[in-house]
């Protein structure tokens, strides 16, 4: 019986299609040089999976079938043809009828896809991580670098559970653990410690059981002179590996913990002779402990100012930082006295750029301790400065929210730091306002305002984390109003300062930036690549208020960009006609952003009706950098469905920003001209 039309013969490109790629680390994807193409239901993307787990060899039509059904139907074998000639029309647009088809062919009793060894991710991926290990350390570092960027998910994500995937997932998962470790060994061989640690800190959260993962994290540690940090890690190393598998860690580990206890020069081959800093600390450290009582109120106001410090070095520091806040705050409160907790949870002064929080409950018992302390706090005028870092707070900690409590407490905390006169305390409620900016859209150049007089007053005082926040919001402020000559020359002043003085989330923020500024000028292969770049070192930065569905958001934002709003598509949603909308996919993980995307990935699929009632769904958008984004988003659906109100709801919030550049404010993505969403015509009732 045939089975479809085919040829035999040398792998070949989709006939007039160009060139054809797969992607297989994340859910299955297939792309031209045009842009995705649209794999049809889940049996049509089981089929091409399935081929590509055999790596060009061909799958019997039998096996085929018992794979993709547990109980085979009567019609399993037509079916199957079916699917198979769905896919070749979509791998092969313009191969005329009747004749071979030259990617997805027909050979002997089944199918194989004859794909290129570059044309699927898994394959580059291997070859890469394989070449690496021929290289110099810093080639090497740059090849897994690029492998490792490949993966968007578990590796044939949708088909996890099925076992012609089992061990193809297994085999590549495995070499994907492997790259990781590889990359921090290659890091820490070129002397950069602090780069490793983010990557293995959520690697050895997420592989508990990985020997060599916990050592390279010690040894990361050690060779930042963190050896405390070093020791602890290895602590928890032994209580995992005892609790979860019941072994004790292996002699590697073993003979790490005895050399750093005994500051092996060894180590840290690059390191300077004199390491007196890592020497202070250590015995100072063991003579506070000596000296202070383990219960003293010394004790805890001094490990408020660590965990406030530790926010600052890097993803771990900053997730660490979050677990101890609220212990500190509530061993506070135990003591009875207001004014200690106000001086606690005041000291936590760590500047904020992004205006989600990554963790709403903390941030919600913070701010009720906060309100708690303000009623406890004695009436006067000496306690003044403790109720504006107080309100400064509540006011950063209410950030994304609509209350009105959050902009009271800014704009008190603001009056209070000017009549002080206190240049740190208005620096912190600096912060808190600009937090609380986000009432509406069209505000970037209120917020411009806030971060000039950060830079000015901390330039003047030596405040040098905030004079990095200030540059941080002019640089999105300015990329709002699309003067992207000062954007650069404030994230290029954000960068010094974040080389001397050991600030490295700050990169996050830049690097994301430069993504920004290649979507801006229109060149969005290189912006897509510079956003997944981007994302591996957001990935482990300890902020998941900024990282949950970015990515894809990112990407599906600078795909709109290239499809401005136009008077054809509220035509076309009036006439009955779909719009053409670029596909969403909803199994990958959108974070907050859900609900913006689910009636475009709804149109996408052609469920219209179901688009329709997500859209009449939403909920307000969130006060944050990305309000005007997701009012895109809304517009976009509004206008492709003809539903008059949702695009002028979504029209009369993104007004306030004419001459804007939609998005921009958050220094990370933009939609274009906000003056082009503006333009659409309102679309009638359907």
């Amino acid at each position: 019986m045939p089975y479809g039309d085919g040829v035999h013969g040398e792998p070949v490109e989709g006939v007039g299609a160009g060139r054809v790629a797969f992607g297989v680390l994340g859910p299955v994807t297939a792309r031209s040089d045009e842009g995705p193409l649209a794999l049809k239901g889940p049996r049509h993307r089981a089929v091409l999976a399935r081929l590509i787990v055999a790596r060009r060899r061909v799958v019997p039509v039998s096996r085929l079938v018992d794979d993709l059904w547990a109980d085979p139907p009567s019609g399993a074998v037509g079916a199957l043809q079916t699917f198979v000639a769905a896919l070749r029309r979509v791998l092969e647009p313009d191969r005329p009828p009747r004749t071979p088809a030259r990617l997805l062919v027909t050979e002997g009793p089944g199918y194989a896809l004859r794909a290129e060894p570059d044309a699927v991710d898994a394959w580059r991926f291997e070859a890469a991580v394989a070449t690496a290990a021929a290289l110099p350390a810093p080639d090497a570092l740059s090849r897994l670098d690029e492998a490792l960027d490949l993966w968007r998910g578990p590796a044939y994500a949708e088909f996890a559970q099925e076992d012609w995937s089992r061990g193809e997932r297994s085999r590549l998962t495995e070499l994907r653990l492997q790259a990781v470790e590889r990359r921090a060994e290659t890091r820490l061989a070129l002397g950069r410690p602090a780069d490793a640690v983010p990557d293995l800190d959520a690697h050895v959260s997420d592989h508990p059981w990985r020997e060599d993962a916990w050592r390279l994290l010690a040894l990361a540690l050690y060779r930042q002179g963190r050896q405390g940090d070093a020791l602890g890690v290895l602590r928890r190393a032994r209580t995992v590996l005892v609790e979860q598998l019941g072994t004790d860690p292996g002699p590697r580990l073993r003979r790490l913990e005895s050399d750093i206890l005994a500051q092996d020069p060894g180590l840290d081959p690059l390191a300077e002779p004199v390491t007196a800093a890592a020497r202070l600390w250590t015995t100072a450290t063991a003579a506070y402990d000596r000296t202070v009582a383990a219960g003293a109120r010394a004790r805890l106001e001094s490990t408020v100012g660590l965990i406030r410090d530790l926010a600052v070095t890097g993803g771990g520091g900053l997730r660490a930082a979050r677990d101890h806040r609220l212990g500190a705050i509530s061993a506070a409160e135990e003591f009875g006295d207001p004014e200690l907790t106000a001086r606690v949870i005041g000291a936590y002064d760590v500047p904020a750029i992004w205006t989600r929080s990554d963790d709403p409950e903390l941030a919600r018992r913070v701010v009720e301790a906060a309100e708690r302390t303000l009623a406890a706090l004695p009436g006067g005028g000496a306690q003044d400065a403790a109720r504006c870092r107080l309100l400064a707070t509540i006011a950063l900690e209410m950030r994304g929210t609509h209350a009105r409590r959050g902009p009271q407490a800014a704009r008190e905390a603001v009056e209070t730091a000017r009549d002080l006169d206190d240049p740190a305390l208005l620096a912190v409620a600096l912060n808190g306002q600009f937090m609380q900016s986000f009432t509406r859209a069209g505000l970037a150049g209120r917020r411009d305002g806030i971060g000039a007089e950060l830079i000015a007053l901390s330039a003047r005082h030596g405040l040098v984390t905030y004079e990095v926040l200030g540059r941080l919001i002019r640089l999105q402020a300015r990329s709002s109003l699309g003067d992207f000559a000062a954007a650069d020359a404030h994230a290029a002043a954000a960068d010094r300062l974040a080389e001397r003085h050991e600030l490295p989330l700050v990169t996050v923020f830049t690097e994301w930036y430069g993504a920004l500024r290649s979507a801006a000028s229109g060149d969005r292969r290189r912006a897509e690549a510079a956003y997944r770049a981007a994302a591996v070192r957001l990935d482990g930065s300890g902020m998941p208020g900024l990282e949950r569905g970015l990515l894809p958001l990112a990407l599906l934002c600078l795909r709109l960009a290239q499809r401005a709003p136009s008077a054809s598509a509220a035509a076309s949603a009036s006439a009955g006609v779909d719009a053409v909308e670029p596909e969403v996919d909803l199994t990958e993980d959108w974070g907050p952003y859900r609900p913006w995307v689910e009636p475009l990935a709804l149109l996408s699929s052609g469920r219209r009706a179901e688009a329709r009632a997500a859209l009449r769904a939403l909920p307000e958008p969130p006060r944050d950098l990305l309000y005007e984004a997701v009012c895109c988003l809304e517009a976009r659906a509004a206008a492709a469905l003809g539903d008059r109100a949702a695009l002028s709801r979504a029209h009369a919030r993104l007004a306030p920003a004419a001459g804007e550049l939609a998005g921009a404010g958050s220094g990370l993505l933009t939609l274009g001209p906000v003056d082009l969403w503006l333009a659409h015509p309102q679309a009638a009732h359907r």
